[in-house]
C-alpha cells in the first residue's frame, strides 16, 4: 500500500514538477480555513484536499483545519483579511468570496484576498418531491406559471447561489416562486424530502441520499451536457439519465459554482505558485477522482490568469442578477 502511494506521488511530481515556485515552502503548519460549518460541501472539499496531501506527502508541513462559516462564510474571509501577508493560511470557499460583498456590508473586500485555484465546479439540478405529479421540468414550470407565487422553491441561504439560480429560472420561464432560504443545501434537501417545499436547486451531493432513498427526484441538470456515466443511484436511474434543463424546456445553458482556494493579500508570489502546484498535484490523484465521481462535480482546475478570467466572468454574470433583483447594498 505504501509502495503504491509512493509511486503515485512520484508520478505526480514528475508530471507537475515543472510548475515554478522557486524554493519557497511553508515553514510552519498550514491552516486550512473553511468558510462553512463542519459537514458542509466546503468542509468536505477542504478535508479531502487535506487527506490527499497527507497521504501522498505533497507538503512537508502538517495541516490544521479550522471552520469559520459564520455570516455565510464572511467570517472565514475576514479572518484571511486580518492575516494579510501570512502565506500559511489557505481559505477554502466558493464564489461567495467575491459575491457576498455585493449583498451585505462586510468588513472585507474581495481584492483583500489572493486567488490561488479553483479545483472543481458544482453542478445544479431542479428537484421535486418523489410524490410530486410532475415527471419533467416543463410540466412543473407550466404548473408554477399557472399559479404564480404559490409554489415554494427552497435553497441554501438568502441572496446566494440557490436564490440566484431561482431568479434566473424565473427570468427565463416567467414562472414565479416563493423562495424559502435554509441554513445550507442539506437542510433544503431534508425539507423537500419531507414535502415542506415543492422544489429545490441542490447540487447532486446535497440530494443524493434522499434520491437514493426514494424521497426526491431530479427533473433536470443546468448543464450543456448530461452528467457523467456512473453507477445507478436508484433502480432505474443514474446521474447520466437526467436530462439537461435546456432539453427539458428551461432555456438556461449552464449554472455552476466553483470550489475555490485563497491566500491573504500581500503574500509572496512564490507562495501562490507553490500552493497552486500542490493543489494541481492533488487534482491528479485517484482519491480526487473518487471525490469528484462521488459528488458528481465537474473536474476543472484553474489557476493564474485562467482563474482570474473565470472570476471576472462569473462575477459579471452574478452581478447582473443581483442588480435586477435589487440585492446590491449601497
Amino acid at each position: 500500500m505504501k509502495k503504491t502511494s509512493w509511486l503515485v506521488a512520484s508520478a505526480i511530481a514528475v508530471t507537475f514538477g515543472g510548475m515554478a515556485h522557486a524554493d519557497w515552502k511553508p515553514t510552519k503548519p498550514v491552516e486550512f480555513v473553511v468558510t462553512s460549518s463542519p459537514g458542509g460541501g466546503t468542509d468536505n472539499f477542504a478535508r479531502v484536499v487535506q487527506s490527499i496531501i497527507s497521504k501522498h506527502n505533497l507538503m512537508d508541513q502538517s495541516i490544521v483545519v479550522t471552520n469559520k462559516g459564520g455570516g455565510s462564510g464572511a467570517e472565514g474571509y475576514l479572518y484571511a483579511k486580518v492575516a494579510a501577508g501570512d502565506p500559511h493560511k489557505l481559505t477554502f470557499g466558493t464564489n461567495n468570496e467575491y459575491l457576498l460583498p455585493y449583498v451585505a456590508k462586510l468588513a472585507y473586500k474581495p481584492d483583500e484576498l489572493t486567488p490561488v485555484a479553483a479545483m472543481a465546479l458544482d453542478e445544479f439540478l431542479l428537484w421535486v418531491n418523489a410524490t410530486s405529479p410532475y415527471q419533467d421540468a416543463k410540466s412543473y414550470i407550466e404548473a408554477v406559471k399557472a399559479k404564480p407565487e404559490s409554489f415554494k422553491m427552497g435553497g441554501s441561504q438568502s441572496k446566494d447561489t440557490d436564490q440566484t439560480l431561482t431568479s434566473l429560472i424565473q427570468s427565463a420561464t416567467g414562472a414565479k416562486f416563493i423562495y424559502v432560504p435554509f441554513q445550507g443545501g442539506g437542510a433544503a434537501g431534508v425539507q423537500l424530502a419531507g414535502g415542506h417545499i415543492d422544489s429545490n436547486t441542490n447540487n447532486p451531493n446535497e440530494n443524493a441520499g434522499q434520491w437514493k432513498a426514494g424521497a426526491v427526484k431530479p427533473l433536470c441538470v443546468f448543464s450543456p451536457t448530461r452528467l457523467q456515466e456512473g453507477p445507478k443511484v436508484t433502480a432505474a436511474m443514474g446521474w447520466a439519465d437526467i436530462p439537461t434543463c435546456k432539453e427539458a424546456g428551461i432555456p438556461i445553458d449552464q449554472f455552476q459554482m466553483p470550489r475555490t482556494v485563497w491566500l491573504p493579500a500581500g503574500v509572496p508570489s512564490e507562495a501562490v505558485a507553490y500552493y497552486a502546484d500542490v493543489l494541481k498535484k492533488v487534482s491528479a490523484t485517484p482519491e480526487w477522482k473518487e471525490y469528484i465521481d462521488r459528488t458528481s462535480q465537474t473536474n476543472r482546475f484553474l489557476a493564474g490568469e485562467e482563474l482570474k478570467k473565470f472570476i471576472a466572468s462569473d462575477d459579471a454574470k452574478n452581478r447582473k442578477v443581483f442588480e435586477q433583483e435589487g440585492w446590491i447594498v449601497r
